[in-house]
């Protein structure tokens, strides 16, 4: 990229990696430790046909928490985004995709827009100001190959999730 500053780049993206993987690891931690905590995060996963809901509420929060500390860290950045867009993938399809697109209406928007910012994480590399860097991986684990890792985990590991959890109730008729 002809005439960016790598060091502003590096500074960009170390305070989006951290913000993003900070936000996404708290809204981890309220399924867990808020509201109704756990128990209330199972009963509503097992209500909206995440079965059994206890395992996908500590699944949930166990893979936000950890992925978006990932992220945070600039660790094996293309696998934390790979476990956003997964977590994505599912809440998209389960919770929101028949509701339009506008978060306002309760629409993907929000976990397109998650997915999304963790691809682009995950092909632009996490910049110097990582544990990629320090470890010496980030040129091997950014452009194309992040791309492909997160994009083929991540939304593979969603479907594959639906495939074999998803279980929603029959809707009942009215008058039934």
């Amino acid at each position: 990229m002809e005439g960016l500053d790598p060091t502003a780049f590096d500074a960009v993206m170390a305070g989006f990696r951290i913000l993003v993987g900070i936000t996404f690891a708290a809204h981890g931690w309220a399924k867990r430790f808020s509201g109704g905590g756990l128990e209330g995060t199972a009963g509503w996963f097992d209500s909206i046909g995440m079965k059994p809901g206890r395992f996908h509420a500590r699944m949930a929060s166990t893979t936000e928490m950890a992925t978006g500390a990932m992220l945070a860290l600039g660790l094996l950045t293309p696998f934390a985004a790979a476990g956003m867009i997964g977590v994505m993938v599912v809440a998209g399809w389960v919770v929101h995709r028949d509701k339009g697109f506008f978060i306002v209406g309760e629409g993907w928007e929000y976990t397109f827009i998650v997915g999304l910012i963790a691809l682009a994480i995950a092909g632009l590399g996490p910049g110097r100001w990582s544990i990629d860097w320090a470890l010496g991986i980030a040129d091997d684990l950014n452009g194309w190959v992040g791309l492909a890792i997160a994009a083929v985990l991540g939304i593979g590991g969603g479907v594959a999730q639906l495939a074999v959890f998803y279980r929603p109730e029959p809707a009942v008729a009215a008058g039934s």
